[in-house]
C-alpha cells in the first residue's frame, strides 16, 4: 500500500505504513512473563487495540485515537493526493471503515492484500465493479479477520475517480481524496479529534500477530469475493 507524506512546512518523518522499525539501540529485553503481559495488554486509556498489532516493548508510541491530514506524493511527478489517516478504537473500527465506504458510491473496485507467506511477500487479489452494499454484506462475514489479523489489508476504490479507502494491516484507516470533507465528517461523527502531529503505531517499533485460521479465512474471503 502507498505511503504518506506531509507538506514541506509541516513535514513529519512518516515511513511506509507497513514499516516495522528497529530501535536505535538494543534495549534490555523483557523476560518472558513481562513480554506476555505486554502482548496481552489491549487497552491504553480509552483506546482499545485489536489483536492484529501491538506497540513495541519500549512504547515509543502510545496508541491513541484520532486522525490527521496527510498527503501521498507521487515520486515521479511530484503531484500530491490529499489523505486522511485515522486510528479508531477497536469497538468502533469496523463500523467506521464501512461508513467511510459510502462516499465512494454504489459501485467499487476492491483490492485484498495478504502477507501471510513471508517467502512470497505481499499477495494482492482484486475485483472490479462490485456493488458496494454487496461488498459490505460480505465483509461482515469476515469482520474477525479484518479486525484481528495483522497480515490482512483491504483497499476499496471508486472505479473512475481518485477516491480510495484503506483498512491496512496495522488497522489504520487511510483515505485518499481530493475532497476530504465527506470522509472527515464520518471520522468526526465517531468523536475523533484532528491532530496533525499524531503519530501511529506503524511509525515506530511494533509487532503484528496472525494465526493459521486467518490465512484460511483470507483464502475463503478471496474465493467469495471472486478475486484474481
Amino acid at each position: 500500500m502507498r505511503f504518506l507524506d506531509e507538506s514541506a512546512a509541516s513535514r513529519l518523518a512518516m515511513p511506509t505504513l507497513k514499516a516495522v522499525l528497529a530501535p536505535a539501540a538494543d534495549p534490555a529485553r523483557p523476560d518472558e512473563a513481562a513480554l506476555d503481559a505486554h502482548m496481552a495488554r489491549s487497552t491504553y486509556g480509552r483506546f482499545a487495540l485489536t489483536e492484529a498489532v501491538r506497540p513495541g516493548w519500549q512504547l515509543d508510541i502510545v496508541p491513541r485515537a484520532g486522525y490527521r491530514h496527510d498527503a501521498y506524493v507521487d515520486p515521479q511527478s511530484g503531484s500530491r493526493m490529499p489523505a486522511l489517516v485515522a486510528a479508531v478504537s477497536a469497538e468502533s473500527l469496523f463500523e467506521t471503515f464501512l461508513e467511510l465506504l459510502e462516499p465512494l458510491g454504489d459501485t467499487v473496485d476492491v483490492i485484498l492484500e495478504s502477507s501471510h507467506e513471508d517467502s512470497v511477500g505481499v499477495r494482492e487479489f482484486s475485483r472490479e465493479g462490485m456493488e458496494r452494499l454487496m461488498l459490505e454484506s460480505l465483509l461482515w462475514d469476515f469482520e474477525e479477520l479484518l479486525l484481528h489479523d495483522g497480515c490482512t489489508g483491504i483497499a476499496v476504490l471508486h472505479p473512475e475517480q481518485s477516491l480510495e479507502v484503506q483498512f491496512d494491516e496495522h488497522k489504520l484507516l487511510v483515505v485518499y481524496a481530493q475532497a476530504r470533507q465527506p470522509f472527515e465528517r464520518v471520522l468526526r461523527s465517531q468523536n475523533l479529534d484532528r491532530d496533525d502531529r499524531l503519530r501511529f503505531l506503524s511509525q515506530g517499533e511494533h509487532m503484528h500477530t496472525s494465526h493459521a485460521r486467518h490465512a484460511r479465512q483470507f483464502e475463503q474471503l478471496v474465493g467469495r469475493l471472486g478475486g484474481s
